[in-house]
């Protein structure tokens, strides 16, 4: 009998050595795990925060495309930012992944403390047919 719940990697980014997947994909649904922006190639989360967040949305997009979907199967998206001052870089990430006004996952932003150096923290829930 095979394992009902598919861990999907993000090749390059992981939560340090914590046994913690990027993402799990159980039937048509996909959850992530938090999702920061860790530069894949310098394994360093980037003091620039224009970069960490679009870092953030293009490690979204992996996880839901190596779990066998795209960014339209996004439902639901939680954003976990370290100040308020950063909510024009998502909107900009979020208009460009989802152009359309009638066509945009559910959303949610929450204003936090984050640690590591990170200002933005993304959960995901996807449904894929």
């Amino acid at each position: 009998m095979g394992r009902r719940r598919q861990v999907i990697d993000v090749p390059g980014v992981a939560h340090g050595t914590m046994p913690i997947p990027m993402g799990v994909r159980i039937g048509q649904l996909v959850f992530s795990s938090g999702i920061h922006g860790l530069d894949p190639q310098t394994q360093r989360i980037p003091e620039d925060p224009a970069r960490q967040v679009a870092l953030a949305f293009q490690h979204m997009r992996t996880i839901v495309e190596n779990a066998g979907g795209s960014t339209d199967d996004i439902g639901m998206v939680i954003f976990n930012l370290a100040a308020d001052e950063y909510r024009p870089l998502v909107h900009a990430e979020w208009v460009a992944m989802f152009p359309h006004d009638d066509d945009r996952p559910a959303r949610n932003t929450h204003i936090m403390p984050l640690g590591m150096g990170m200002i933005i923290h993304i959960l995901m829930t996807a449904a894929i047919e």
